[in-house]
């Protein structure tokens, strides 16, 4: 049978899923936690507490600041201490809510005290109204405010949601490992959302380097009806919600538009067992699971991590630092974001921590481009990156535009296959900043 995957571009890197028969542990709970108050696109939360007040595990410590907001939870139960602008993963200062953990902090999450909860017992307004106010945004890495994906607007008609268990990004094995250890939690989770959004059909999909995933959920929806498990090819950027819905439903997302646009709403797994936590044991979004890796690393791990670790807290769980390490990726090597200090707090949209050593880092010398058009062949947008390069390069910014460059998913696969070792994603990245800029500003 042949495997399903989108028909333009794509690329296929060494996968070096290195921790993807490592279960997930329980990182220690860390003496301070730093939350920023902005972890999801859209407008950053208010805060709503004070230096020197106590919190409580799951108490709002900062409020969504408008509709394209997010609420945030101490994910630990403690002392305010500070109020302060951090560097955070992206390398940016913001605002941070700074908690001293205190000795009696309990709910390391116990396993028992939360057993699979099939019932579903809150209405599908309610259920919108919990994703809302516990702060559950996308866990794939675009970290976009779950409830508002799921407004369906009166002139659109869903048919069906798509599950993304994907994680084609290399190196990283979070969704994996979720999928293999909560998968009956992500099964209610989807049908809690097909009840929400009043859909019968829903898609897992799976890339086929996780066969034991798709044979775990093949043998968990067995004989049941509206959820089907589909298996993918192999290939690099297919967990992009355009490119997913084009592999698994051959329909096309338009430009500038939304999957609700064809009738699809695509949710990451680590997103759905959120909304399992959220809705069946009013768990608001307090944690993830982090892929720490590398190839020198002693031990490479998963980890359930509360949000506003320090990343060194990771660092030192799988053996510290190896002595060649040139680089610390927030994500992973294709879309991931070099760190400059450990210090950096995980957030919500924290999938993996990548040890990158010398030997691995070095970029060769940028040349000449020599008109080989293999960043044309590759692009799963079906734009130019050699052109919107030069445009950015040149500050024609306008011209950028017309160009389709806010179109371009900053996947790296152009990048990855230059002959000439170009900075091809570097500067459309930037050039995409500057031209979002001009057009807010029209």
């Amino acid at each position: 049978m042949m495997l399903k995957t989108f028909p333009k571009g794509g690329i296929h890197p060494s996968e070096n899923k290195i921790t993807s028969a490592k279960p997930i542990k329980r990182l220690p709970l860390p003496k301070v936690v730093y939350v920023p108050i902005s972890q999801h696109i859209g407008i950053p939360a208010e805060i709503v507490v004070d230096r020197k007040d106590k919190v409580e595990i799951g108490q709002v410590i900062a409020r969504s600041g408008g509709y394209v907001s997010s609420n945030i939870h101490s994910p630990v139960a403690g002392t305010v201490t500070k109020l302060d602008k951090i560097v955070d993963t992206r390398g940016y200062k913001k605002q941070c809510i700074v908690i001293r953990s205190d000795v009696k902090n309990e709910s390391n999450f116990q396993e028992n005290e939360y057993p699979l909860k099939e019932e579903i017992s809150l209405q599908p307004e309610e259920i919108l109204k919990r994703i809302s106010d516990y702060g559950i945004v996308g866990l794939g890495g675009a970290t976009f405010p779950s409830h508002v994906k799921l407004q369906v607007k009166k002139d659109k008609i869903l048919d069906c949601l798509i599950v993304n268990g994907v994680e084609c990004e290399p190196f990283l094995t979070a969704d994996h490992r979720l999928m293999l250890e909560k998968g009956r939690e992500i099964l209610v989770g989807i049908r809690i959302l097909m009840y929400a959004l009043q859909i019968d059909r829903a898609i897992i999909g799976i890339e086929n380097n996780k066969k034991d995933a798709i044979d775990l959920f093949r043998n968990l929806t067995s004989g049941a009806s509206g959820i089907q498990i589909a298996a993918l090819q192999v290939k690099y950027p297919q967990g992009g919600e355009k490119q997913l819905i084009r592999a698994l439903l051959k329909r096309e997302v338009p430009k500038n538009g939304l999957p609700m646009d064809v009738g699809v709403v695509v949710h990451n797994v680590g997103t759905v067992f959120a909304i399992y936590q959220a809705i069946q044991h009013n768990r608001p979004l307090m944690e993830r699971v982090v892929t720490v890796t590398g190839k020198k690393l002693n031990d490479p791990s998963n980890f359930w991590v509360k949000i506003g670790t320090p990343v060194k807290d990771l660092l030192d769980a799988v053996g510290g630092v190896p002595e060649d390490t040139r680089k610390i990726v927030s994500g992973g090597p294709m879309m991931g974001k070099a760190l400059k200090n450990t210090d950096v707090p995980v957030t919500k949209g924290t999938s993996g921590i990548l040890v990158i050593s010398e030997d691995e880092a070095s970029r060769g010398e940028p040349k000449n481009c020599i008109r080989c058009g293999e960043c044309v062949d590759v692009c799963p947008m079906g734009l130019e990156p050699h052109l919107l390069m030069n445009l950015s390069e040149k500050g024609m910014y306008e011209k950028a535009l017309e160009e389709d460059i806010l179109t371009c998913i900053e996947c790296g696969s152009c990048s990855y296959v230059c002959p000439s070792h170009r900075p091809l994603l570097d500067y459309i990245r930037f050039g995409k900043s500057i031209g979002k800029q001009l057009e807010s500003n029209k």
